[in-house]
C-alpha cells in the first residue's frame, strides 16, 4: 500500500466524495474549530484518501467564511501527507476558455478578511516565515500535467490565480486590473488554503476549472452563478476522472 495519504479538498462542483468507494467518516474538531464538513476516508486504488468538501456538503459556506485553518489542521491530524484540490475559476485570458482546466504554478493573494497563518504568536511557535516563492508542489503539478495529457483534456500547464474575497463577482474595472497584475484566472479560495498548507508542511497542488470570462470581455455578458454551475457540472466529471488517475501516482515525499 502507498505510503502516501492524500487529502482531496473538493471545491464548487465537487462537494460529494463520489471519487471514493464506500467512504467512512472521520469527525475531527481542531484548535481552530470544526472543518467545513466531516472528513470522508477511503481508498483510490490502494492509496488512502481523505475527502473534505471546502464549502460544506451542501455548499452552504461562502468563501470568506470557510475555516481554512480548521480544514488544513483536520487534514494534518488525519495523517495526510499531500493535499490535492479543485477550484472553479474565471478566465482572464482569451486562450483559457470555459471548460478548460488549468494547473496553476503561482498565486496572488487579494483577500482581506481571511485568517492566513497558524503562527499568531512567535513566543509559542518561534519565529516563522514560510517560503512561498513556488507555492504549488512541482512533483504534484507534473503528475497532474502528465495525466491531463493522457486523458487528452483541454488544459493549461501553468498560470497565476488571483484569489479575491467574494462572494460577489468582479467589476469590469477589477477584472481588467487583475489582468494587468499578471493573473490568468480568478477565484475565491486557493491562496489562503495554499498558504496554510505550506505552514503545515503539506505539499499542495490544485486543478482550476475555468467556467467563464469574469467581467473583462466587453463582447461577453458578465459572469452569473447559473452560468458557472452549468459549466462546472461538465468540468466536475473531468476532474473526478483526473483525480482517480493522479492520486495513485503522486510521488512520496
Amino acid at each position: 500500500m502507498s505510503r502516501n495519504k492524500i487529502a482531496i479538498i473538493g471545491g464548487s462542483g465537487l462537494e460529494k466524495a463520489n471519487i471514493i468507494k464506500n467512504p467512512g467518516e472521520i469527525v475531527i474538531s481542531t484548535k481552530w474549530g470544526k472543518p467545513s464538513a466531516h472528513l470522508k476516508e477511503g481508498l483510490i486504488g490502494d492509496t488512502p484518501v481523505v475527502f473534505l468538501s471546502r464549502h460544506g456538503a451542501d455548499h452552504s459556506i461562502p468563501p470568506s467564511a470557510v475555516n481554512n485553518r480548521a480544514n488544513i489542521s483536520a487534514i494534518k491530524e488525519a495523517g495526510c501527507t499531500h493535499i490535492l484540490t479543485s477550484t472553479a475559476v474565471g478566465s482572464l485570458r482569451d486562450e483559457i476558455k470555459p471548460g478548460h482546466l488549468v494547473v496553476p504554478d503561482q498565486f496572488i493573494d487579494f483577500t482581506r478578511l481571511r485568517h492566513l497563518t497558524f503562527f499568531e504568536n512567535f513566543k509559542e511557535s518561534g519565529v516563522q516565515h514560510v517560503s512561498l516563492a513556488d507555492p504549488f508542489n512541482a512533483q504534484m503539478r507534473s503528475t497532474l500535467v502528465d495525466v491531463l495529457k493522457e486523458l487528452e483534456f483541454s488544459f493549461h500547464d501553468k498560470g497565476t490565480v488571483i484569489t479575491i474575497e467574494g462572494p460577489r463577482f468582479s467589476t469590469r474595472a477589477e477584472s481588467h486590473m487583475y489582468r494587468i497584475l499578471g493573473a490568468d484566472i480568478v477565484n475565491m479560495s486557493i491562496a489562503p488554503e495554499a498558504i496554510l498548507a505550506a505552514e503545515a508542511g503539506l505539499p499542495y497542488a490544485t486543478v482550476a476549472m475555468s467556467t467563464d470570462y469574469d467581467a473583462w470581455k466587453n463582447d461577453e455578458a458578465p459572469v452569473t452563478w447559473e452560468e458557472v454551475r452549468t459549466v462546472m457540472a461538465n468540468n466536475a466529471e473531468k476532474v473526478t476522472q483526473l483525480f482517480a488517475k493522479v492520486v495513485p501516482l503522486i510521488p512520496s515525499t
